[in-house]
């Protein structure tokens, strides 16, 4: 009888410390991302590699639920190259959300230039649950498991050719009247020009969904192109200009923005447009009270469409290589007009965040639906107040047109770079349906 007493004492003290029911670790969630976020502030990450970061951090919290719950689709059942996660402890022994939640912060710490600074983050969340009475034992388990998911999500990271972009050879500026030049008042040079070579992670390819050729250039003042160039120059010179101002200043997503006041020149660091997506992605499942599951789900999913978006976008920048409207208009039309916002440094066509907005709105759609409002609060961090929107697809539209308002972009970059994206989007939707995924409205 005292074997058997000892026996069941043991047993019940397993289940205890295995996963405590009653506790939500959904609203560990957005915060933790958002830490990884502010160090790519910090560290001003380009666009096109931020989204790649977020790919990767959410990865592997998304493949440790997938191991407990079977409505989650496994990430290799729809990234054609994701490896099977081996988790080696057993699962009554782990917190599975804690675990994807602290993986979040283990790969943003090893694979970020400044990861170290989510070490703090890390201690912080650790204390928090401790004081939320969880066992101390569960957490250094489930953190185990974390640390054993990300080094394999960063082994995986490793052969998506990011490692090799150091060795390929310098970008040079083409000559020609035609072409992307480096702009003031930075004049930086060229932002990624091999990312075409990175690893798509549903695409077939960084050509797959290559838009239709731009508006050929020319300098006629009656040709097609200087009229893009007219619709750029006057646009907010109409009734409606300090609206205009206020949507191009919201979308600005611009991670390092030079300002200039005589002789002096100061830096301003911001969220990137994934980013910013990324937010609203956690604001939509905040506002429904979205479970862990789903939430993380809904993560991923957006950090992908992104990714590949960014990939398809740069492919085409550096192959189009089409000069930018402050160039152009200065030349042709005003020398001393300047647009409200920085262009960024890469070549024009298409708009990166016309393409990422469509993408990341069309997977939001397909989780969400289609008339699901929302207060975006993203800017708020950088100055800004928050915006309302009726549906992701129409805050999509107005991230598009904002880059037009902004001075930095073409009217058929915009459009051309929205088709992209919604077909992009689409392509996701079509993989994770074809997994089991399923809306989560």
């Amino acid at each position: 009888m005292k074997i058997f007493f000892s026996f069941l004492l043991i047993l019940s003290l397993r289940n205890v410390n295995a996963q405590p029911v009653k506790h939500d670790f959904s609203p560990d969630i957005r915060p933790n991302v958002f830490a990884v976020t502010m160090v790519m502030v910090h560290d001003v990450v380009d666009p096109a590699l931020a989204s790649r970061y977020y790919a990767y951090c959410v990865l592997g919290a998304d493949a440790i639920v997938s191991k407990f719950d079977p409505a989650v689709p496994d990430p290799s059942s729809y990234i054609k190259s994701f490896p099977a996660i081996n988790i080696k402890e057993d699962k009554n022994n782990y917190n599975y959300q804690l675990a994807a939640v602290y993986s979040i912060l283990e790969t943003g710490k090893n694979m970020l230039p400044s990861g170290y600074m989510l070490e703090d983050r890390q201690t912080d969340y650790i204390n928090k649950l401790l004081k939320e009475k969880i066992s101390k034992s569960l957490i250094e388990r489930s953190v185990a498991v974390a640390k054993e998911v990300s080094r394999q999500i960063i082994d995986y990271s490793n052969s998506d050719n990011y490692n090799k972009l150091s060795t390929l050879v310098n970008y040079t500026p083409l000559k020609g009247d035609q072409y992307w030049y480096p702009t003031p008042p930075g004049y930086f040079e060229a932002v990624q020009p091999h990312w075409t070579t990175i690893r798509p992670m549903i695409m077939d390819s960084s050509q797959q969904f290559k838009p239709e050729p731009p508006v050929i250039f020319s300098k006629d003042s009656g040709s097609e192109f200087y009229s893009l160039a007219k619709e750029v120059y006057d646009a907010l010179k109409s009734k409606d200009s300090v609206e205009r101002s206020e949507i191009a200043y919201f979308w600005d997503c611009n991670p390092f923005n030079l300002e200039t006041q005589g002789h002096l020149m100061m830096g301003f660091k911001k969220i990137t447009p994934g980013g910013h997506w990324m937010n609203i992605a956690s604001i939509a499942s905040e506002k429904v009270k979205l479970d862990f599951n789903r939430s993380i789900q809904v993560q991923v999913v957006t950090s992908i469409a992104l990714m590949d978006a960014f990939i398809s976008c740069w492919d085409e920048k550096y192959r189009s290589n089409r000069i930018r409207p402050e160039t152009y208009i200065n030349r042709y039309i005003d020398k001393n007009w300047t647009p409200i916002l920085q262009t960024p440094p890469f070549p024009e066509y298409t708009s990166g965040h016309s393409i990422i907005s469509a993408a990341a709105s069309e997977v939001l759609t397909y989780f969400f639906g289609d008339n699901f409002s929302f207060t975006d609060s993203t800017e708020v961090a950088f100055g800004l107040q928050p915006r309302n929107f009726k549906s992701f697809r129409l805050a999509s539209e107005e991230a598009a047109i904002s880059r037009q308002y902004g001075g930095i972009h073409f009217h058929d970059s915009i459009v051309n770079g929205q088709i992209s994206g919604r077909g992009i989007g689409k392509l996701v939707i079509e993989k994770i349906k074809a997994a089991g995924m399923k809306p989560v409205l």
